[in-house]
Parts: C-alpha cells; structure tokens; sequence
C-alpha cells in the first residue's frame, strides 16, 4: 500500500502528531474508537476515529485495550494544546486539525483507503498483464526481469532442488540466501525482508520464487510475486512431456540411430543442419532429480534443438559438436541433491548418417561416470576396456558378444537379464547397491543373477568370468 499518515493529513487537511508511530507509518483501515480492539497487523496503521474525550478516557484506563490503541493513530478535527499533551503523555500517534468532523470525517477516511486499495490491485493487475507479454517473448529470463524492476529489489527463480533457474538484480550471496530460505537450510539469511512463493503445490512443486524489495510497499511485491509464481508455475511446466510424446520420441531417435539417408533428412525436419553430431547420455542415480525437466532447460539456454528421449531413467540424444562443451560445463556446475548428482556420458563426433556408434560410446561413457561417481565422462578418454576392444578385431568382438545371447528375449533385445548384470558387476558385486540402482527388491536381484549363470554358463563369483562379461557387455554396446 501507498497510504501513509503523512498522505492522510494531507488528504484532509490535517497535521500528523507523531508519537510512537511515525508519519510515514503505512495504513491498512479505518475503525470507530469503540469497536478498536486489537493491533491488527504491527507494520501497519489503523485509522480510529471518534469522541476527544471517548479516546482520553479509554487511554487512561491501562489496560489491554488502552496498550492496543498505542498501535492505532487517532484521527480528529480538534487540535488545542491540552489534547497535544495528554497524547504525549500516552504516547498516541495523531492526525490533528482536519476538516471534516464526526461521520463525514469517517466517510472520507474510508473512501482514501478504499481508491488506495483499487489503485494498488490496478498496479498489479497491470503488472501482471505486462508479465503476461514478456513470457510470450522471453520465457523465464524475461519474467524474473521484468518482476525484479517492478517490486524495486531482486528475484531467483529455484527448481524443486534449490539449483536456480534464473535470477535478475541479485548477487551470489542473494542466490545463497534464497536457497536457505527455499529448502530451510540452518544457515543466517543476511537479508530479513525476504519473501518465498511457492511455485506449485506442496504436494507437485516445481520450484520456489524469492524476492527482496527495497520499497516500503511489500504488500504490492507480496501480491504481484504471487501471481508470478502461479505464471512461472505454467511456464515451467508448459514443455511437460505427456506419453505420447516420449513415445514419438523414442521413435526419432531410434529413426536416427538406424542412420542413412532417412537419418539425414530427419535431422533437417528437425531444424539440424549440421553435418556431425555428438552423442550424449545423461542420467542420475535418484529419481528425485528431474533430469529431463534439467536437460529442456540447459538445451534452451544453449539455444540447441531437443533432440532427445528418454529411455529407460537416462537421457540420450544429439548436439551440435560446439555446444557438447557447454552442455558438459553445465552438469558439472550442478550441485548434488542430497549428495547425489547428475551425470553425462559423451560420444564421439560422428556424421548425422551414422550416428550409431557415437551414441553407444556415450551409453558406455555414462555408465563410467554413474560407476565413478564422476559429473562428466568422455568414451575418448575412458581407459583399458575400450583399447581391448578396439584392439581385438570385429570378429573377436561379435565372438564376445554372442556370450550373452543367450539373455537376450524373444524379440532378440538385450532386456532385464542383461541390463541386470551390467549393474550387477558396475556395482562390484554389491546386493544392496544394485537392487536400489534397478530399483528392485534385493531378493529379485539374487534370482536374476542366478538365472544369467545358469543361461551363459558364467560364475559370476570367478574373476576371469566376471572379466569376460564385463568384456561382452561393452562389445554388446551396454
């Protein structure tokens, strides 16, 4: 709100006594001395009308209510220097002198906070009607910006984990303290006016907005960040993938994978013109990180197309050769989530026709960062396994690899079985790690592995077998 006591006393015509509260003590309504019972709100003002002698006498009882009307400022056209000192003898904030008196003065009082009231919901309407505009144009980045400028101070935009998604006028210590204030970290927030506006609902959250102002209208910040929380909540929610498009998805990607002219013509409809792509593979050992949501975002940033689909947990797909270091730098940046952190694998540059192979050394690169617990991997610098592999020869390879048909299904996909041991010998052998990567129960687990020694004749308990499989899983591609 604008009001203020010294907005008052000029509206009619009046002189602020100033007392406990000052004359730019912000106002929130108007009441008759006698139905005056409590503080409503303690950063604001309430405007008392009424009898001279009503006030005097209810101040000089000394009681819970005389205390309760310390906090209100008393409204009148009297003004003699008998009334000046009693009130200075209780210490009652004034408006003295003004020229209406008894209902007219009432009336007036009501009407000057109910325009304030209009005009401060026409601010925000309007405010947010300019929101509306600039997320047409600028998404995310535009909104923070413009809402920034508008309540006077700085805004972050977070995601559900606390990374932050955008931020406009604030500094690396704001970003910090909004953190704090979004996820109830124990630490000192160095700013005390700080407000925090959930982005969804506590039961679906999307990510938290937090704002500062430097102006003495909070209400109005408070009011139009609010409605800014429900945009970004539509905003960032707007590239929700339904099943169908994962499905569609899925289906490119595999059109591209297969290669050959239909790849490259794809690739054009898909507004990608260059002639070499490099493979990525992202993914996360929690499903509490949405790294899909993540992957719109940095890839947006990167002003790169969406060329991607997920695929059993993980995230594969292609970019542009000169972006791959800048979408690598971005997952590295990311701070874990409760000590768990995304992780990507990258390929080899590889021309749009045959991209193959380059997304298979990202399926291997991931899984080496995922076993090392490293942010990023590149296939080119995985050590030993790939130089055996590449030393050996195709059909030495093919010989390797037919050691885990017999897992494969009836379609003559690698399923369960197969991706089972992978995590299986990733985690050393490891029952209660491998049940939670696959997110399986630890005796379903034990069941499988049994069935993979019994198909392939491995014993998963003798080094050189668990060498061997190591080996077949990485000719197979996983």
């Amino acid at each position: 709100m604008a009001l203020d006591l010294s907005a008052v006393a000029r509206a009619v015509g009046g002189r602020v006594f100033a007392a406990r509260l000052p004359d730019r003590t912000p106002i929130d309504g108007v009441t008759e001395l006698d139905s005056y019972v409590v503080i409503g709100n303690p950063d604001y003002a309430t405007l008392v009308t009424g009898s001279t002698g009503d006030l005097v006498r209810a101040l000089s009882q000394a009681d819970a209510r005389s205390e309760a009307l310390l906090g209100a400022v008393f409204v009148t056209p009297d003004d003699d220097p008998q009334l000046r000192s009693s009130l200075a003898g209780y210490g009652m904030t004034a408006v003295l002198g003004t020229r209406s008196r008894d209902e007219a003065l009432h009336a007036s009082l009501r009407a000057l906070i109910a325009d304030d009231l209009a005009a401060a919901d026409r601010l925000v309407t309007a405010g947010m009607n300019v929101l509306t505009q600039v997320a047409r144009r600028g998404g995310v980045t535009a909104v923070i910006a413009e809402l920034a400028r508008r309540i006077d101070g700085w805004a972050v935009l977070l995601d559900a984990h606390g990374q932050m998604i955008a931020s406009a006028g604030a500094g690396r210590l704001h970003v910090a303290d909004a953190a704090a204030v979004a996820l109830g970290r124990p630490v000192r927030v160095r700013h005390a006016g700080l407000q925090l506006h959930r982005v969804g609902s506590e039961q679906d959250l999307a990510g938290s907005l937090v704002i500062a102002t430097r102006s003495s209208r909070t209400s109005h910040a408070r009011d139009l960040s609010s409605l800014a929380a429900a945009l970004f909540d539509l905003l960032l929610r707007s590239h929700d993938p339904s099943r169908t498009e994962h499905l569609g998805r899925g289906a490119l990607l595999d059109i591209l994978i297969g290669g050959g002219d239909s790849a490259r013509a794809l690739m054009h409809r898909w507004g990608v013109h260059e002639q070499t792509l490099t493979a990525f593979e992202i993914g996360a050992k929690t499903r509490t990180i949405d790294v899909e949501r993540l992957l719109r975002r940095w890839l947006d940033e990167l002003g790169a197309e969406h060329v991607f689909a997920a695929d059993h947990g993980h995230i594969r797909g292609f970019i542009r050769d000169d972006a791959a270091p800048e979408l690598i730098e971005r997952v590295r940046l990311f701070s874990p989530v409760a000590g768990l952190r995304v992780h990507i694998g990258v390929g080899d540059s590889a021309p749009v026709t045959a991209l193959a192979r380059g997304a298979t050394q990202a399926h291997q690169a991931l899984d080496a960062a995922l076993d090392e617990d490293r942010p990023a991997a590149r296939y080119a610098d995985l050590p030993t396994v790939g130089l055996v592999l590449s030393a050996v020869g195709v059909s030495t390879q093919t010989q390797l690899a037919a050691l885990l048909d017999p897992l494969r299904t009836q379609s003559g996909a690698h399923g369960d079985l197969t991706r089972t041991l992978r995590v299986y010998l990733s985690e050393h052998g490891a029952h209660r790690a491998s049940a939670a990567r696959l997110g399986i129960h630890r005796q379903t687990l034990v069941s499988r592995i049994r069935r993979v020694e019994e198909l392939t004749g491995l014993a998963l308990d003798h080094a050189d077998d668990r060498a061997a499989a190591w080996l077949a899983l990485r000719a197979v591609g996983l």
